[in-house]
């Protein structure tokens, strides 16, 4: 069997800026904070890292971050559901028919290994339909540290297939360095796809497994996948 996690932002989907205006203005709500995000990169990072990240850079302390973070996630889904329209967000090409493709192939198990926490995640995929695709995952709701998710993915695949799975058969593809970092002490298969704003010579730095431009042609990608 295959585990195949995937992430999101710059992976499956990417936003016109939908995503920070959401964070931004639940930043306001819950913490009074009124700075620009702009200096700061949300690439492969979790929610909870970049809160204490904004956050911290202006001055909060990480108890008083900490406290205010469920009320903090209210605001910021709640933001995110009222700006994710279709018109301000895409699925990237060649997505729907990779998921399609590998949701068809017998002993392939999807999932989704992202920084998102679960509510906002599933909002993000849920104009496209796409929470369809992916049963369970891992998410920054489970931990602040994205080296934390495979272990944790890997093992809501087993409670759900039955079946332990490790090493190449764990399949993690994403368009951060982040993505590629965390297989890495896994021994996971990395592939690495510059469809987000992470450069592709970045990413090759890094020494994924594979690396693609984008997620077509779905053949080479079948390829890297099942090896």
């Amino acid at each position: 069997m295959t585990l195949v996690l995937f992430d999101i932002d710059g992976t499956l989907v990417l936003d016109d800026g939908a995503t920070r205006e959401a964070f931004a203005a639940a930043l306001h709500d819950v913490f009074g904070f009124d700075g620009s995000l702009e200096k700061f990169d949300f690439s492969g990072r979790t929610d909870p890292q970049i809160a204490h990240e904004v956050l911290g850079a202006h001055g909060f302390e990480s108890d008083a971050i900490a406290e205010g973070l469920p009320s903090l996630w209210f605001r910021y889904v709640e933001g995110l559901r009222a700006r994710l329209r279709k018109e301000r967000q895409r699925v990237l090409a060649g997505v729907t028919p990779l998921l399609e493709r590998l949701a068809a192939t017998p002993d392939v198990t999807l999932a989704l290994l992202t920084g998102n926490i679960e509510p906002g995640a599933r909002v993000k995929l849920a104009p496209w339909e796409l929470n369809r695709f992916f049963p369970f995952g891992a998410f920054g709701s489970d931990s602040k540290e994205r080296a934390n998710l495979p272990p944790i993915a890997i093992e809501r695949a087993r409670r759900h297939t039955g079946r332990r799975l490790s090493g190449r058969s764990v399949v993690i593809i994403g368009d951060s360095i982040w993505d590629i970092r965390c297989g890495v002490p896994h021994g996971a298969t990395t592939i690495a796809v510059a469809s987000g704003r992470t450069p592709a010579a970045d990413l090759r730095a890094e020494n994924p497994d594979h690396l693609f431009e984008s997620m077509e042609p779905t053949e080479e990608w079948m390829k890297a996948i099942l090896g």
